[in-house]
């Protein structure tokens, strides 16, 4: 019989240095076989949401955290009990044990360190900090032998502890701001079901207005004058991202309506090719396109005000940002090297990027790293707006939506289709010459699709 030790998988740095991120849900339990880079949870950090592989190959002997609880980097979250011979896999453990007996003394952080997970950016170091524990949590094993063979015993005992739920239910609680713990469960094993968070909320607000009983209407449907949503998660983090390109970058922004006719009809030919068959054509593709040729002749509007250095960095390549909004809150996940893509190549790229993000699941490596972004607010029947810069870029443009209006076409009113651009950039780095020059070469290609050869 082969020997077994425990190994522990502490929080990786999931970019960019964030400290903290919360555990939503756990794909697997406590005595599931797993498999290296098997996913085995779902995390949120401020900036995404991120599946969370394994980084060994074995049985799982402890979750560490509950669904809800926010996490510290670095900590550990769940043990795994890994064959010994094998060694487990990609991420060596500050936390093993083997059955050799050899007192199983644990091995402290700063004696030996332990490896990040491939992907995830560097392990930061233990800070000492106290992490926030979820109600109920289990302690880890103490020795080998309890690590191996009590994990059902302390399931159960956790389960007595803590409320019983499903992940929905939990969230749904979470979303109302709701403590599991003061809910009666009514299903099996007193599970705790959605109709219980109903009523204990339709009991709560009896309480607060002083009438009737828990089976009145819930908040909702009462009235209620408030709701409250706790800020956290994506929103936070563009809230705060927002606040400091607003009050750091001096905004400056322009307008231009063009006549789109022209390209509207190139779009209906390229859909109607069959080079473009299957791919996802739409005006934000076209635009994306006749932008990256814009930035050629106007190179200030890709670069970024670097005052730790007091310089100005000026992009070789293009990163080219896309807002998007999830039902997380709004992500500018980015396509790498755009100006490099083909349009075909543009149109799948811009195609797995919208598709990603309003599924949730885009990386934090593609949130990082955008030298300019666009904003489509014309989905929304939206015409122009004052964008705000994504921090660390130099400009963001607005698209508008395309509508038919009366349009002077050699002296005589003609019915065109047009859209309005709205280009904010931050003058620190861009001039109003220069913003307005990328404007109307941008308005030009957008009128006349031609033109892109007189300016490569």
């Amino acid at each position: 019989m082969s020997a077994t030790m425990i190994k522990e998988f502490r929080l990786p740095d999931l970019g960019e240095g964030l400290t903290e991120s919360e555990i939503l849900s756990w794909k697997v339990a406590v005595g599931d076989t797993v498999t290296l880079n098997q996913v085995i949870a779902e995390v949120e950090t401020a900036k995404a949401v991120v599946e969370l592989p394994s980084p060994f190959a074995g049985v799982v002997a402890a979750l560490h955290e509950q669904p809800g609880t926010v996490v510290e980097v670095g900590k550990p979250i769940v043990s795994f009990e890994v064959d010994s011979a094998e060694g487990g896999s990609a991420q060596a453990d500050t936390n093993e044990h083997d059955d050799g007996g050899h007192g199983g003394e644990v091995p402290t952080a700063a004696a030996k360190r332990e490896p990040n997970l491939v992907g995830y950016g560097a392990v930061l170091e233990n800070t000492g900090r106290p992490t926030r524990k979820a109600r109920g949590q289990v302690a880890p094993a103490q020795s080998p032998v309890a690590a191996r063979v009590e994990p059902t015993v302390a399931l159960e005992s956790a389960g007595a502890e803590r409320p019983r739920s499903t992940p929905p239910v939990r969230k749904l609680a979470r979303d109302l701001g709701i403590d599991l713990s003061a809910v009666q469960g009514s299903g099996p094993g007193g599970l705790i079901t959605r109709e219980d968070i109903q009523q204990y909320t339709d009991a709560e607000a009896s309480q607060k207005t002083g009438q009737g009983t828990a089976t009145q209407a819930s908040p909702a449907r009462q009235g209620e004058r408030e709701t409250r949503t706790p800020i956290k998660g994506v929103r936070k983090f563009t809230a705060a991202a927002m606040v400091q390109s607003a009050f750091t970058a001096p905004h400056v922004t322009e307008f231009l309506t063009v006549d789109v006719t022209a390209t509207m009809e190139l779009l209906a030919r390229l859909k109607g090719s069959k080079a473009f068959e299957g791919y996802k054509l739409t005006p934000l593709t076209l635009a994306a396109k006749a932008l990256l040729v814009a930035l050629q002749n106007n190179p200030s509007l890709n670069s970024r005000w670097d005052e730790a250095n007091q310089e100005i960095i000026q992009f070789n390549y293009v990163n080219l940002g896309i807002a998007a909004a999830t039902p997380r809150g709004l992500t500018v996940p980015n396509i790498k090297d755009a100006d490099r893509l083909t349009l075909r190549e543009l149109s799948a790229a811009l195609t797995d990027l919208t598709d990603t993000a309003r599924s949730g699941k885009t990386q934090p490596a593609d949130l990082s790293g955008g030298t300019i972004s666009i904003s489509n607010i014309g989905v929304f029947g939206i015409d122009a707006g004052t964008p705000i810069l994504n921090p660390g870029e130099a400009a963001i443009l607005a698209l508008g939506s395309v509508r038919k209006a009366p349009w002077v076409v050699e002296d005589q009113v003609v019915v065109r289709q047009v859209m309005s651009l709205s280009l904010s950039f931050d003058h620190r780095l861009v001039d109003g010459e220069q913003g307005s020059r990328f404007l109307a070469d941008l308005g030009t290609i957008l009128a006349d699709p031609a033109m892109v050869l007189t300016m490569i």
